[in-house]
C-alpha cells in the first residue's frame, strides 16, 4: 500500500469513528511556507491548532453553525448525563 492509501485508509477509519477529516494539517502546510524541520513544523502545527484562541474559534463556528442548522442544544444535565 502506498502513502496516499494509507493516509486514505486512515481517514475512513477515523470518519466511520465520527472524526471529521476534510481539512486535516499536515507538516508539508507549514513547510510550504517556513524553513524547519519535520519535526519544528509538527511542533507548529500543535501549537497553532491547540492555541485557546484557535480552540475558542472553532467551538463558537460549531455553535452557530449548528444554531443556523436549527439544532437544538442539550441542557446541562442531558450533557452531564450522556455518559453515564
Amino acid at each position: 500500500m502506498n502513502t496516499y492509501q494509507e493516509v486514505e485508509s486512515a481517514k475512513n477509519l477515523l470518519e466511520e469513528n465520527g472524526y471529521q477529516v476534510y481539512n486535516l494539517w499536515c507538516i508539508d502546510d507549514v513547510k510550504h511556507k517556513w524553513k524547519c524541520t519535520d519535526k519544528e513544523a509538527m511542533n507548529v502545527l500543535i501549537g497553532a491548532l491547540q492555541n485557546d484562541a484557535t480552540m475558542e474559534q472553532i467551538w463558537f463556528a460549531i455553535d452557530v453553525h449548528a444554531e443556523s442548522d436549527g439544532l437544538i442544544e442539550k441542557t446541562e444535565e442531558e450533557m452531564n448525563n450522556q455518559y453515564k
